[in-house]
């Protein structure tokens, strides 16, 4: 019995009291740490609040870099510099010798590991156009960041659409990273293909769970950087990626024009000799071809150059409607369309038809001399616009396109707060955000859209 009685005393200072071992030899388990969890509530630490984590899974023992640490006259500060190699030559008998751009044949460059420079960057977006069109100012941060970068897109077949309009990408491959069940023969075509180019970093603004983080992986790149899911599906996830990014929701369009803003942060983060790196507008580009081929279709729908008016999200279950997936309440009938119309006087309005079959729909409501063009890729709408006076849109990929290229537009919203997402700053950028009060769009108010249509006049008064 005195045996008996004295047992649980003896084992409870074993278990109150755990030993203290070195830190050095253990690793912390993050899933049991609350501090390493958003949703996990905790009174605020001033030490740790604005200092993200390393990835415990990858190196325990990484500490982070030196700040005192001094590399000598064997590398450089500041950014990576140019690569100089000259040209390769088609008439080399010895082709099959080729390195990339950066590396030399015996090693490559020290300073290529230490300073972290990227002479080839993968980016896979996920979406379609609208998601596309509001990452070129992250291809064209990682062209100001790291000097001389050769950026790949890897995107769906809607989104390498958008390609046409950004000179800073070198190559666009069609796979859809949105695809949960690709067939076989493409998924490892895919990797076969980004391993052997040899990147040395691969961004991702897909969702990761450990299947999409292995894909990663699999491109062997040195830094592997992505968004992960905001739940359970993310586990397993850090154990294949460099770099995450956790996103309030699972659905990361609902962010808006800034919807990449961790990723952009990220990117744009100071180092060594290297200030802030500051965040680019969004700008598109348009070849002269382009130029030709839209003027010659909006000239046979009876408009002349800078004296229309883009009349752009026409409901329509056409993939070439140019929706974000953020916003799925953005198409209005054409009979709304019709009435927002007749408040046009200098101007003429031309409506963009994302499909034939609309084409019968729109003389029947607005009348057989309706100027009615149709168009379907994102080049030949930014086109399109460019050469208008303007636009009355919905939250289409129009809208930003027309801010990219300087043009004034009103933007039609459900909702105040969707205006405020995806156009900040609306009135820097020429444009009008007319809001319905429903929360609906088809409940918007046609007299407050017409009220707004002098700003065309305005623009046309400061050419």
């Amino acid at each position: 019995m005195a045996t008996t009685s004295l047992l649980p005393k003896s084992l409870s200072p074993f278990l109150t009291n755990t030993p203290s071992f070195p830190s050095t030899r253990f690793t912390k388990l993050s899933f049991l740490n609350p501090l390493d969890h958003p949703h996990c509530h905790k009174g605020p630490n001033l030490h740790t609040t604005h200092v993200k984590k390393n990835n415990p899974w990858l190196d325990p023992f990484d500490d982070g870099a030196d700040p005192d640490m001094e590399y000598g006259s064997l590398f450089v500060d500041g950014k990576q510099d140019e690569d100089d190699r000259p040209p390769e030559n088609p008439d080399n008998p010895y082709g099959f010798l080729k390195f990339p751009m950066g590396y030399s044949v015996e090693v490559a460059s020290l300073a290529l590991k230490v300073r972290g420079d990227v002479r080839r960057c993968c980016c896979v977006v996920s979406g379609g156009v609208y998601e596309n069109l509001l990452f070129f100012p992250v291809v064209q941060l990682l062209k100001d960041r790291y000097p001389g970068v050769q950026v790949d897109i890897v995107a769906s077949a809607r989104g390498k659409q958008t390609y046409e309009l950004n000179k800073n990408v070198r190559w666009a491959d069609v796979y859809d990273p949105d695809d949960h069940f690709p067939e076989p023969a493409d998924y490892t075509d895919m990797v076969g293909l980004l391993k052997g180019r040899y990147y040395d970093m691969v961004l991702s603004t897909k969702l990761a769970g450990i299947g999409h983080a292995t894909f990663l992986f699999m491109t062997t790149a040195r830094d592997r950087v992505s968004y992960i899911y905001p739940n359970v599906n993310a586990a397993g996830a850090g154990l294949f990626l460099s770099e995450t990014f956790t996103p309030n929701t699972t659905n990361l369009s609902e962010g808006g024009y800034n919807m990449y803003h961790q990723m952009v942060d990220w990117l744009a983060r100071p180092s060594k000799t290297v200030p802030q790196q500051p965040v680019p507008p969004l700008k598109v580009s348009i070849s002269k071809k382009l130029k030709q081929v839209v003027e010659s279709k909006y000239k046979n729908a009876g408009v002349n150059k800078g004296k229309y008016i883009v009349i752009h999200g026409l409901e329509s279950d056409s993939k070439a409607s140019m929706q974000s997936k953020g916003d799925t309440d953005s198409l209005l009938s054409i009979q709304v369309w019709d009435a927002i119309a007749s408040g046009l006087r200098e101007f003429r309005p031309l409506f963009v038809i994302p499909h034939e079959k609309e084409r019968e729909n729109v003389e029947e409501v607005v009348g057989d001399d309706a100027s009615i063009v149709f168009i379907t890729t994102p080049g030949q709408l930014a086109a399109l616009i460019n050469d208008s006076a303007g636009v009355i849109t919905t939250n289409t990929a129009a809208i930003q396109l027309a801010n990219a290229r300087d043009k004034p537009c009103i933007a039609l919203f459900g909702s105040e707060e969707k205006g405020k997402l995806f156009i900040p700053n609306a009135e820097q950028k020429n444009c009008v955000n007319v809001s319905s009060k429903t929360g609906r769009l088809k409940d918007i108010d046609i007299e407050a859209v017409k009220t707004a249509i002098p700003i065309f006049n305005m623009s046309l008064a400061l050419v």
